[in-house]
């Protein structure tokens, strides 16, 4: 192999179309860092890396509606409880804050990704032709079927209706009316949520992951990157949460009051 070929290959080992840097230049997709500057939001910058061109400025507003929405849920929520407790263990603010990340999971975290899918699983039937009650229908059984429990995106152990959701819907449908987006998803959303009351004979409304999943699919996000998108979007409230604790100058924190112990419930007391 001649030196040329080996740096080549060398070069090829990380190879990606995201970043073009070298001394001097900073490219994102292309674009100079230094023209994005004071011209592209966040959200613009995020969909630019993560879908190779910049949206256009409703688009991006929609992104980062779904953003912000999501950015915090208190110290009951698991993935702000654990960065809460990391911060007062003494560790830095970024270990804090991959304490919390990395609770997100399946559970906590994950839903958002689960919604998307199962919406897109009944697009996927509508375009093979099945009208949207019967393809949602269809979707349910089979989601019922596999031992399905818990739809993901509909219901809220705290919040009988999600303040989130029918904002972020109304402003679905406005972005609709200007043909930013298709409408498609929320119509979606709205047919699973109806469908779902009839078959439980009570209301389950769309929860935020079901809401920020609308809007994910409206604007052409694959299923998995809605779970590392609102990883982004938890990650402010955990942030917000670990550098609140950090100030507060405790220590050791658990998640009960020292005064209040843990309920044992293994053999009594014996003797060796």
């Amino acid at each position: 192999m001649t030196k040329e070929t080996e740096e080549q290959a060398e070069a090829a080992w990380w190879s990606t179309s995201i970043i073009e840097m070298e001394p001097g230049v900073i490219r994102y997709r292309g674009y100079p860092i230094e023209e994005l500057i004071g011209q592209a939001s966040f959200a613009q910058t995020l969909w630019l890396l993560l879908r190779g061109e910049l949206p256009s400025e409703d688009e991006a507003a929609l992104l980062d509606t779904a953003l912000m929405s999501a950015v915090d849920h208190g110290p009951q929520a698991p993935s702000i409880a654990i960065a809460r407790m990391a911060a007062t263990c003494g560790v830095g603010l970024n270990n804090a804050m991959a304490s919390g990340v990395n609770a997100l999971g399946d559970v906590h975290g994950g839903t958002g990704e689960q919604a998307l899918a199962f919406y897109q699983e009944i697009d996927g039937l509508m375009d093979d032709g099945a009208e949207m009650k019967s393809a949602t229908t269809e979707a349910l059984d089979r989601f019922t079927a596999s031992g399905g429990r818990y739809l993901p995106g509909f219901g809220h152990r705290f919040h009988p209706v999600d303040p989130r959701a029918p904002r972020l819907l109304a402003l679905v449908d406005q972005y609709a009316e200007k043909d930013v987006v298709s409408g498609r998803f929320a119509a979606i959303a709205r047919c699973v949520e109806a469908t779902l009351a009839a078959r439980k004979g009570k209301n389950i409304p769309m929860n935020i992951d079901g809401a920020t999943a609308v809007i994910y699919g409206e604007l052409g996000f694959p299923a998995p990157l809605a779970r590392g998108l609102f990883c982004l979007s938890r990650s402010v409230g955990i942030l917000a949460h670990a550098w609140e604790e950090m100030q507060s100058g405790q220590r050791n924190k658990g998640p009960l009051p020292r005064e209040r112990l843990w309920r044992y419930d293994g053999a009594g007391k014996r003797s060796m």
